[in-house]
């Protein structure tokens, strides 16, 4: 069982810039790709960005495409999301997610374990 744990979210201002962490329990032989979704009011959860847990092998959704980083923490065991120029749009609960093999890393439904979310704010 891996458990997934986010943290870091709040308010700021459009053009401002926060750090998303997501802490994952030791049992973590068993994931593949760790990635981060969005989910605005009134809309679906959609894929931000990924990274490959053993190659490192990062994936961007074109929105955030050079406004934002996901890496890998591994003294923390932890994936970070490092978002810039934030824009009111970016405003939605981030969710960090993992799957256990490989497959399309865009897809909500292709991964196993959620974490339970964490509130970014972005003011205009």
């Amino acid at each position: 069982q891996v458990q997934l744990v986010e943290s870091g979210g709040g308010l700021v201002q459009a053009g401002g810039s926060l750090s998303l962490s997501c802490a994952t329990s030791r049992r973590t032989v068993s994931i593949y790709t760790v990635g981060w979704f969005r989910q605005a009011p009134g809309k679906e959860r959609e894929f931000v960005a990924a990274i490959g847990w053993s190659d490192y092998r990062t994936y961007y959704a074109d929105s955030v495409k050079g406004r934002f980083t996901i890496s890998r923490d591994i003294a923390k065991n932890a994936v970070d999301l490092q978002m810039s120029s934030l824009k009111p749009e970016d405003t939605a609960v981030y969710y960090c997610a993992a799957n256990r093999v490989r497959l399309p890393v865009g897809i909500a439904e292709n991964y196993y374990y959620w974490g339970q979310g964490t509130q970014v704010t972005v003011s205009s």
